[in-house]
């Protein structure tokens, strides 16, 4: 190994750290799971690329899906934040759009992440149209900067109004602030997101400024480790828009790591789906805390402009869409005020864990319903945090907190955990689909984390999926996404013009020097790249309308030409609405430029079963279950070992390092030709 060119792949889950790593040059992969490091996740990290690479100076390079971001967001963890915002608009942040937390009541508390006394104002004043009415007062703006670094601020943001159209305030104020700023903790609107919409361009402004010093702080740590062990080469950070992009710029712009994990994930199972032709696929994520979905339709991923991390926290760049609802293996289990059961949000994540880890938590978890109805071996726990499982335990939890309150036995109380998790997740698949004109029977699961594949043959029942497609390592799909994906980078920015008002000679320079800007950021990145692609978009609506949609744009040809520009926008405007509209002008809202920068493919062949066995020569043990409302024996077989095109009938369990899969009654499995397990209802196939 010491010869080979190794690529690394690194997901930080909130319960585990998965690794998967591959020799360039030889054609082979290892992989491993290690419990993560919650207070440091880049001790995990090191541990789990150490289980697999002593010599850190072997490693070519290294792509890392960090949480560090997400969990800043949702635990409110972030910096000490400044505003320095255009007077009269100091309050954009608590105004919102008007929105409140519960739709239908009278009340409703929100907190920004920046207080009131922290957001201070300078007079400038710039119009709609980009003329400048008043130079910004660099005096004033000075003040408040003292302000601000007096108070203890780490990190500050800066908006003006409306910069997008013209941010030469903003420009000189930017200047100002960083010759005073003792650190490089600022964020400029117009450098983050140049796009009309207030709120969205503060909100998103703020939130990077908000984790730019936690990510940072994370990621120098992280690079330092790695240093010390060897490694100086370039280190990628998955985005939330499936794409890669260096350490550097994660730091400068950390609010595009949000969804860093699950966007891996996501990119993992497109690959898998496509190289095994299913193109068609709803993601599902199961990891300890959380069940992540998303739809794959013809083989495109599905973005979203902006998201919300949660209520009145907007972040408006380019995401993969994630549906996330608190349903993991250590999600815990109890009785509502009215007597009802219900499963999560809440989690007892990887510390202290299930209470079959033994490690101090007494409510029942997903994992430990799993493990009394024999669905888990108590013997071969995945993950390697503990040598064994205590069934007892979680017989005892689940008898104490469920079962002698709904007065069944403890089998029915496990099973009746695992039906309103199951009732969750399909909640969320019928979101992402049935709920947005998606028929899943034209759709598999592809299950992956290391619960999903538990779960499976019940969601497809549920939900009525045409069939699942397990990944060869489920367990580490995340970290293999993070191997396969991209560079990636994309620019936005506000023209606001009517089509007929479009100077195509300056638009198509200012669309030249952002894919030229773009182009740099991957050029220089010490990394094995094929190609280059270019797409362009615009955004664009009928005038008087709220909603844009994205337009194609081909670059190619000698201008911008408008005839062409209204032929694409009414193909994309019948696509999405289904009638296009008479006699009512059209406007380019935003154009888009996004630069690829291709990696090596990966060859999804390398996981087909070698030297593989008949299923009756991969048989571990008989175990009994518990399923349906009654008792089972069923085969527990070694999944990895079984060679292609090797059939299962359920009920029956499939157990691997790290993942187990649990075939229900009325299902049947096949290993294709690259190793997946691809499920079908019996009666169906």
């Amino acid at each position: 190994m010491k010869k080979a060119d190794l690529l690394v792949g690194v997901d930080v889950g909130g319960t585990f750290t998965d690794v998967f790593v591959f020799d360039t040059v030889k054609g082979k992969f290892f992989t491993t799971k290690v419990p993560s490091t919650v207070k440091d996740q880049s001790l995990g990290f090191i541990e789990g690329v150490e289980k697999i690479v002593p010599d850190f100076s072997v490693i070519l390079n290294i792509v890392h899906g960090s949480t560090v971001g997400t969990n800043a967001l949702l635990e409110k963890r972030g910096a000490k934040t400044g505003i320095i915002t255009t007077l009269g608009f100091a309050d954009i942040l608590e105004m919102r759009r008007r929105d409140r937390p519960k739709t239908w009541g009278l009340k409703g508390d929100f907190k920004p992440v920046v207080e009131r006394k922290y957001r201070l104002e300078v007079p400038e004043r710039g119009l709609a149209n980009g003329k400048i009415l008043e130079k910004v007062c660099l005096e004033k703006l000075q003040d408040q900067v003292k302000k601000l670094l007096a108070s203890g601020r780490d990190s500050i943001c800066l908006f003006f109004v409306n910069s997008y159209a013209n941010n030469r305030n903003e420009k000189l104020a930017a200047k100002k602030i960083r010759e005073l700023w003792p650190n490089s903790f600022v964020s400029v609107s117009t450098e983050i997101l140049p796009e009309m919409r207030e709120f969205e361009r503060l909100s998103t402004t703020v939130l990077n400024a908000y984790l730019q010093p936690v990510v940072s702080s994370y990621l120098d740590q992280l690079k330092s480790r790695l240093s010390l062990k060897g490694f100086d080469k370039e280190i990628l950070i998955v985005q939330s828009n499936g794409g890669t992009m260096s350490l550097d710029i994660a730091k400068k712009y950390p609010i595009r790591t949000t969804l860093s994990g699950p966007a891996a994930g996501v990119m993992a199972g497109r690959s898998i789906g496509i190289a095994s032709g299913f193109t068609n696929i709803i993601t599902c994520d199961m990891g300890g805390t959380s069940f992540d979905v998303s739809l794959i339709n013809n083989g495109k991923v599905s973005l979203a402009s902006q998201t919300s991390i949660d209520f009145g926290m907007v972040v408006r760049t380019p995401m993969i869409e994630v549906t996330t609802i608190g349903a993991g293996g250590g999600s815990i289990a109890s009785l509502d005020n009215s007597g009802l059961l219900k499963v999560g949000p809440e989690s007892a994540g990887s510390d202290p864990g299930p209470v079959c880890y033994g490690l101090g938590n007494t409510r029942p978890t997903v994992t430990d319903a799993n493990l009394v109805l024999g669905l888990i071996s108590c013997e071969r726990p995945i993950g390697g945090k503990l040598d064994s499982l205590d069934i007892e335990k979680s017989k005892i939890a689940i008898k104490e907190h469920i079962s002698d309150k709904l007065k069944i036995s403890v089998e029915d109380g496990a099973e009746a955990i695992l039906k309103v998790a199951n009732a969750k997740m399909a909640g969320a698949i019928r979101l992402v689909s049935i709920e947005k004109g998606n028929d899943p029977n034209k759709f598999s699961a592809m299950p992956f984390g290391g619960g999903g594949a538990l779960h499976t043959g019940a969601l497809i029942k549920e939900v009525g999926l045409r069939s699942a497609i397990i990944p060869r390592f489920p367990g580490v799909t995340s970290a293999l996404g993070c191997v396969v994906a991209d560079l990636l980078y994309d620019r936005v920015q506000t023209v606001n013009k009517l089509l007929t008002d479009l100077d195509s000679r300056s638009l198509r320079q200012e669309i030249r020097t952002a894919s030229l800007e773009l182009e740099t950021y991957i050029t220089s990145s010490n990394t094995d790249i094929l190609k280059l692609e270019h797409f362009y978009e615009f955004d664009m609506l009928y005038a008087g309308q709220t909603h844009t949609v994205v337009v194609p744009i081909d670059m190619n040809d000698a201008s911008l030409d408008e005839n062409e520009i209204q032929k694409s926008f009414d193909k994309a405007y019948l696509d999405t609405y289904g009638r296009l509209l008479e006699n009512i002008p059209v406007k380019v809202v935003n154009f888009r430029v996004i630069v690829v920068g291709r990696r090596p493919s990966f060859d999804m062949s390398l996981f087909a079963p070698k030297d593989g066995k008949t299923a009756s020569e991969c048989i571990l043990e008989k175990r009994e279950i518990y399923a349906n409302g009654k008792t089972w024996l069923v085969k527990v077989y070694d999944r990895l070992a079984l060679e292609v095109g090797e059939k299962i009938i359920g009920p029956a369990i499939l157990e691997q390092s790290d993942t187990t899969i649990f075939l229900n009654p009325g299902l049947k499995a096949i290993i294709d030709q690259y190793g997946n397990l691809i499920i079908n209802d019996i009666i169906e196939s």
